[in-house]
């Protein structure tokens, strides 16, 4: 990034210690775009340098002092000018002064705790990056890096079987079981489906694979419902009592994203 005013300007740069090496991750923009960032996990050190490169080699930079910054933040789409910072790290590189020449800084964020994974949505964008800052009288020269953070999870030790029974009360009865109540990304959902009692006509029956996203907390809570995938799983009439499946949805091909808790009320 450049400044540019009265004298020098500078070009900002951070650089990982291990960016030959770190494996990248797709992720999802605001635009709906996907792009590929470095990938961390919880506790994983984070270091690298901070390059600056003087564009007039004859001209001087003064400034107020050179951080940079480890910064896990919410945003909500709605509260644009109201951010929620979980992880805010910063390390001093320079005091203020002046830069006579094209110099490097480095630093290191050791140990870092990155509790949340990294998340974009509908109403909300939780995010971590790196913000490098030339503190100046007039405007200050910021540079920033997005980074990506997955959070390893296991197997959960009750994962028991869905059975419900729902319909219309003299129209209508049906009971549905699955295998489990939870999956992972690359999971089959395999069930069945009984009708118990058929007393309407029925042309065909599908099943939604729907994302569900919950930001806020209180009366200020919104949920954004978003169909991914449709099953047609019938289409005719039913025989009472036989079940109808086993239904089987693969989810690898389905934009899914793991349940998320964290601050803020957000859930997915």
């Amino acid at each position: 990034m450049s400044f540019f005013g009265f004298g020098q300007s500078v070009e900002v740069e951070i650089v990982l210690n291990d960016a030959e090496s770190r494996k990248r991750a797709e992720h999802k923009t605001e635009d709906g775009k996907k792009e590929k960032y470095f990938l961390f996990y919880d506790g994983e050190t984070v270091s690298g340098k901070v390059s600056l490169a003087l564009k007039h080699p004859n001209k001087r930079l003064e400034h107020q002092g050179i951080k940079i910054e480890f910064i896990g933040q919410i945003e909500l789409y709605y509260d644009r000018g109201n951010h929620h910072e979980f992880v805010s790290l910063v390390k001093d590189l320079a005091r203020p002064g002046e830069i006579t020449q094209s110099q490097a800084f480095d630093f290191e964020f050791t140990h870092v705790e990155k509790p949340y994974e990294s998340y974009t949505g509908q109403n909300v964008k939780l995010r971590y990056f790196l913000r490098a800052t030339i503190s100046r009288r007039l405007n200050d020269v910021v540079k920033e890096m997005d980074i990506v953070v997955h959070t390893l999870s296991t197997y959960p030790e009750l994962n028991s079987s869905i059975k419900m029974e729902v319909g219309i009360e003299d129209c209508l009865h049906i009971e549905f079981e699955y295998n489990k109540s939870k999956y992972h990304l690359k999971d089959v959902i395999v069930g069945k489906i009984y009708f118990l009692l058929v007393r309407i006509k029925i042309k065909h029956m599908e099943i939604d694979i729907i994302k569900r996203e919950t930001t806020g907390t209180g009366p200020n809570v919104y949920h954004e419902n978003d169909t991914i995938a449709k099953y047609e799983i019938m289409d005719g009439a039913p025989v009472r009592g036989e079940p109808c499946g086993p239904q089987s949805p693969h989810l690898p091909s389905q934009p899914l994203h793991r349940t998320l808790e964290g601050p803020e009320g957000l859930t997915c």
